[in-house]
């Protein structure tokens, strides 16, 4: 796995790239937003500051998220922020999880290993391909399509459309899906879920309106996929 840790203290930097290889990761360091955008692509993971020199954290997650060569990369931010402002702006721009400085080493290590790890805990489809009317997901490819356009998808964002597109009907709590996506009891809160859904519905509605309420929001407990399914 390659990991690019992008931070503009030389001293993270290190501690960083020292733990990271220690765990049998292959590291990349850059010490500013612009250099982060080159070096971005063919990267399985990049831990990003917030407070860069020449482009921003935010921006560049940003730009990562809209290119489609790097969409997929998973996003751990790392900042002194901790205002709850920062960390919903980071999860809405696509990251996948928000660490505040200082934080210990192990729990760093738990969060990537969380955010690496791309299998479902449910056991996997019996089909390579299912179908929700305009909605095809292939699990072998890892790609989705409403009708004739691909989705430009994070992983998590996948992970979770496919845990609840192979369960239709089933009502998953806010706290399951956590555990089952992220893999980890979550360090923040459960409206890390609600921004992913959030991100699908935007996703899946500008291409197919029934698609935009097929996840349906269930009062006091979570959400569910309210579409029948098939295998295609």
């Amino acid at each position: 796995m390659r990991i690019l840790v992008v931070d503009d203290e030389s001293s993270i930097r290190e501690l960083l790239e020292f733990n990271l290889k220690k765990n049998g990761y292959e590291v990349i360091t850059a010490a500013d937003g612009r250099q982060a955008l080159k070096l971005a692509p063919g990267m399985d993971l990049i831990l990003l500051d917030l407070m860069l020199p020449e482009v921003d954290g935010l921006t560049v997650c940003r730009r990562l998220k809209a290119d489609e060569r790097t969409a997929s990369i998973s996003v751990i931010m790392l900042t002194a922020k901790a205002e709850e402002i920062d960390k919903v702006l980071g999860l809405e721009l696509g990251a996948d999880d928000y660490v505040v400085k200082p934080f210990s080493m192990r729990e760093l290590m738990a969060r990537i290993k969380a955010v690496l790890r791309r299998s479902s805990h449910d056991a996997p489809p019996k089909e390579d391909v299912l179908q929700s009317g305009g909605l095809r997901m292939d699990f072998s490819s890892y790609q989705a399509w409403v009708h004739d356009h691909l989705l430009t998808l994070t992983p998590k964002e996948y992970e979770l459309l496919k845990l609840l597109v192979t369960n239709p009907g089933r009502a998953f709590s806010r706290d399951e899906l956590l555990e089952r996506i992220w893999g980890y009891e979550y360090y923040g809160d459960t409206r890390t879920v609600d921004v992913h859904i959030r991100h699908l519905r935007a996703k899946l509605a500008p291409h197919d309106a029934a698609l935009g309420d097929a996840i349906e929001t269930v009062r006091g407990v979570g959400y569910r996929f309210s579409r029948p399914v098939s295998a295609k």
